[in-house]
């Protein structure tokens, strides 16, 4: 029998309120330095975040028909695991596991402790083990405040919110009062369009993943279609609206940061926020970095309540260990998936570095948005009657799907091999998925050995199964009745 905490419903609240702290993400405080280094040129810096954000509005549009027709939690992975079955979501699961979040949250975490280190190494970077020293600190209190309180880690996310949102207003109105100052040369277009070298194909598409990194919350209100009230009115109504107001925040953060920095200023700077506070805000320098460490901190905070809920959507489709979707008998939070992310970002932490990190991750994001949305392609051909609250022109999948091709393949050409990592770590959850998912006639040894760590680990955490909510697990029988 499956039982269920009195406190579980804060847990959908929580999931609601966190996914809206990451509308804007800590992602603009991390990656221009990357954008502007592959891009070559000021202007073409700026053309390439315009247009990413014009690219995740696609997406979202392709995302939210799939919200409103296959309505079940876990995003990507179950409409994956719907349209093409077990193998294909259990790849995007097993990549999202030990790639994507992990890796999302080592960048954040080391962002965070660059811009809370910077003004204590104003002449040269922070030290390596300092840096990982405080990134892994950080890690380790957030997960232990998201096992022990659901209210504790929203309350977070909302104080936290406030600073992301204090460092980038301000940075554009001093970025504004600057430009009305006619201190705008790097702006010029004469100016803006100059290159150092040629730019390659693989190079911008090397930007476009470093700016992807920053617009990669635009799936997340994925994570609560069944929330929204009158999906089919209020999806695209989000969109519409937030998809160009973070573009246009994110294009006049850019535009501010080179109204006071030169390109070579910016590519030196460890973190391009202290650098521009400490270029115009005299005295009042110190609000920069505390501003975009409260956002990165908020970040983390955001990521790790978001990842929880994967591994639950995994282990009720049986693709991941039953302990992974268990909670706390009182707290009701999810402890064993939230210690199997801390470990697994706390690794990634000591080997990688920020720039490649954010490729690595990239490139596997943009990999499974495009296999998702080749799934709405290939639902639409083979269930042309299927119940679509939400139907958008064929022309907005095609021609995100072309984009997504060409992004991907000069991607992997200029960066082999660290894109081609993240594709063989992806394609390791090949055996792991017929061994442990596909095999069904396992030696019963392993049966009982499973059943003796998963009793283990619910006795160390104090963890049971949750009440399931059927309109999650219900299939979609009626729909396909009427196909």
């Amino acid at each position: 029998s499956l039982r269920k905490s009195p406190m579980c419903g804060h847990i959908q609240q929580g999931k609601q309120n966190h996914n809206t702290g990451n509308i804007i993400g800590s992602g603009i405080f991390i990656s221009p330095k990357g954008v502007l280094e592959h891009a070559g040129s000021v202007g073409l810096s700026l053309i390439v975040w315009v247009c990413g954000g014009g690219i995740c509005a696609l997406g979202s549009l392709c995302y939210a028909e799939l919200g409103v027709t296959i309505p079940k939690s876990g995003g990507d992975y179950s409409y994956v695991t719907e349209i093409f079955g077990g193998l294909v979501g259990f790849l995007l699961l097993w990549s999202a596991v030990l790639i994507m979040y992990p890796t999302t949250l080592a960048v954040i975490a080391l962002t965070f402790s660059n811009y809370v280190l910077q003004p204590a190494f104003q002449n040269c970077l922070p030290p390596f083990i300092a840096t990982r020293l405080l990134a892994t600190i950080c890690i380790l209190f957030l997960t232990w405040v998201n096992c022990s309180s659901v209210r504790w880690a929203t309350r977070i996310q909302d104080v936290f919110t406030v600073g992301k949102l204090l460092a980038l207003v301000l940075i554009i109105v001093v970025g504004l009062v600057q430009i009305s100052r006619g201190h705008y040369d790097a702006l010029r277009p004469s100016v803006a369009f100059e290159f150092s070298e040629d730019p390659s194909v693989g190079q911008i598409a090397l930007a476009f993943l470093q700016a992807s990194f920053a617009y990669s919350g635009w799936n997340f209100l994925n994570y609560v279609t069944e929330e929204v009230v009158e999906p089919r009115k209020n999806l695209p109504r989000a969109i519409y609206v937030s998809i160009p107001l973070v573009t246009l925040v994110y294009t006049m953060t850019n535009i501010a940061y080179f109204s006071s920095m030169t390109p070579q200023e910016l590519l030196a700077s460890n973190a391009v926020a202290v650098t521009f506070g400490e270029k115009l805000l005299g005295m009042f320098s110190w609000v920069m970095p505390i501003s975009v460490a409260l956002s990165t901190f908020g970040g983390i905070n955001g990521y790790l309540f978001t990842s929880s809920r994967l591994c639950f959507s995994g282990a009720r489709e049986g693709h991941l260990p039953y302990l992974l979707a268990m909670i706390h008998l009182k707290n009701c939070t999810p402890i064993p998936a939230l210690l199997l992310c801390c470990i697994a970002t706390i690794i990634i932490l000591c080997i990688g570095e920020t720039h490649n990190l954010i490729n690595y991750v990239s490139f596997i994001n943009y990999l499974s948005y495009g296999v998702t949305i080749a799934g709405l392609l290939y639902l639409r051909k083979k269930r042309p009657n299927l119940a679509r609250p939400i139907k958008v022109n064929m022309l907005v999948p095609i021609t995100y799907m072309i984009f997504w091709a060409v992004l991907l393949g000069f991607s992997l050409y200029s960066e082999p091999v660290v894109c081609g990592l993240g594709m063989v770590i992806m394609l390791t959850g090949v055996p792991v998925y017929f061994v442990g998912v596909q095999w069904k006639e396992k030696p019963k040894w392993i049966y009982r050995l499973l059943e003796k760590v998963t009793y283990m680990g619910q006795k160390v955490c104090y963890v049971v199964f949750p009440q399931e909510d059927p309109s999650e697990t219900e299939p979609l029988t009626a729909s396909k009745a009427t196909d």
